[in-house]
């Protein structure tokens, strides 16, 4: 059974670099809206474009971690080593596509889905930079499932330091035209975090062909294509790259909402969800390492510690986000002025930074929850219980959003209905299903 210096051990590297992730959309909106509400609301639909194609990676990796995970609880560590070459080619490959796809059609899908003209040149300006990203966001997701399975997560901190300072950086020489760098904009942004994620990259490869006992964990040769691996590997990753792509894709939906509702309550939400991405990033941090060490303790043979496992994390999760929350509540000003300088954007932000708050209550317990289901290799149910929330997602935005046209404070309010009907559901899944014999 893991204690709680072992779940904080593993936790803690985990949420730095998700931090370093996040930092790269947070750091760009934080630049962005001081440059105008424009540049503000291209940045989050060319963000969002992107994220939701990065998440298929992510869903890919997140079912190899998985693997990994329990290749590493049962010390088959030569087996680690495959998964990660096979899931590399894959990755990249993947990369290719998706470049490709997004330069033919994410112009003609954004046009589409966004309204204002000046909005849509601006997301196309962001877009035309940003998806060069691909080819090191998807590379770099595979050594992630790698430190993470192997419970070897120290490295993802000194790796979130070098990807959050350098877009920094970069952020605040492009697009401001500092440091005798060019006056950028929108496209700087883009450039910047491009060239972090190719920072991160580098510095994840040497690290592994330095430090990694790539004999032991069968790294020390090259394979060949292997289709049957790679089949495995997708039997597991194909319903988390498609969980991921749904859970991204409502939040594009929520945009495109919010968008119609006009450019103000645009800005407003993009400065609301950066401080909701940030809040989420504890949250998300224990999430993986709830997915992990489950599949760790299946792998070990200790399933009887695993609902005990779970809960332990769920509450070390939910006494966090309570003093993030609290903080928040009670002084909302200071996180919503890193974004504006505007009194009035600021003081119309909020209500909706409240709202959040209350949700980030029950996503504390609920993601932890949700991906212990993922840990058990249940990837089809984790899933299925995700696309039954999301139809409620769905349907609320519409009728809320695009129907109704409500304040943005109350189109927030669908988080709390999400994060309530995801707690609920994962909780009927480890009472009424029978996970416990899951083979992977």
């Amino acid at each position: 059974m893991y204690g709680n210096k072992e779940i904080w051990t593993v936790s803690y590297p985990i949420l730095l670099s998700l931090l370093a992730q996040n930092i790269i959309n947070v750091t760009d909106t934080a630049f962005l809206g001081h440059v105008g509400e424009v540049a503000l609301g291209a940045s989050a639909m060319g963000g969002l474009f992107y994220i939701c194609v990065f998440t298929v990676a992510f869903g890919f990796s997140t079912g190899s971690q998985i693997l990994i995970a329990r290749r590493n609880g049962e010390r088959r560590y030569a087996d680690v080593g495959p998964v990660m070459i096979q899931g590399a080619m894959f990755l990249l490959g993947m990369a290719a596509v998706m470049f490709c796809l997004s330069k033919v059609f994410g112009g003609p899908i954004m046009r589409l889905l966004v309204s204002s003209e000046a909005i849509y040149q601006g997301t196309m300006e962001f877009l035309d930079w940003r998806v060069y990203g691909f080819f090191f966001s998807f590379f770099s997701v595979i050594f992630r499932a790698f430190y993470i399975g192997v419970t070897r997560t120290k490295v993802l901190t000194v790796n979130a330091f070098i990807m959050a300072m350098t877009n920094v950086v970069l952020d605040y020489a492009l697009v401001f035209g500092e440091l005798g760098m060019p006056e950028l904009g929108i496209k700087g942004a883009a450039i910047a975090s491009v060239l972090a994620e190719a920072a991160s990259v580098l510095f994840l490869l040497v690290y592994t062909f330095v430090t990694v006992d790539l004999k032991k964990y069968g790294l020390n040769r090259f394979r060949s294509f292997d289709f049957s691996l790679l089949a495995r590997m997708l039997n597991i990753s194909c319903f988390t790259m498609m969980q991921y792509f749904l859970s991204m894709a409502t939040w594009f939906i929520f945009f495109v909402a919010v968008e119609r509702l006009g450019q103000r309550e645009l800005a407003v939400a993009n400065i609301v969800r950066s401080i909701y991405v940030v809040l989420l990033i504890p949250v998300n941090a224990l999430a993986t390492t709830a997915n992990t060490l489950v599949s760790n303790a299946i792998g070990a043979g200790g399933i009887r510690h695993v609902i005990p496992l779970i809960k332990k994390i769920a509450r070390f999760s939910f006494l966090i986000m309570v003093g993030l929350v609290a903080l928040c509540a009670l002084f909302p000003h200071i996180p919503l002025s890193v974004y504006t300088s505007d009194i009035l954007l600021i003081a119309e932000s909020i209500s909706s930074v409240h709202v959040i708050c209350a949700a980030m209550l029950i996503a504390s317990v609920a993601n932890v929850v949700f991906n212990g289901i993922s840990g058990t290799g249940n990837t089809r149910a984790a899933l299925l219980l995700e696309t039954i929330t999301i139809v409620f997602y769905g349907s609320y935005i519409v009728l809320v959003g695009m129907w109704i046209k409500a304040p943005i404070e109350i189109c927030f309010t669908i988080e709390i209905v999400y994060y309530t009907l995801l707690l609920a559901c994962s909780c009927v899944y480890f009472k009424k299903a029978k996970w416990q014999n899951k083979k992977i």
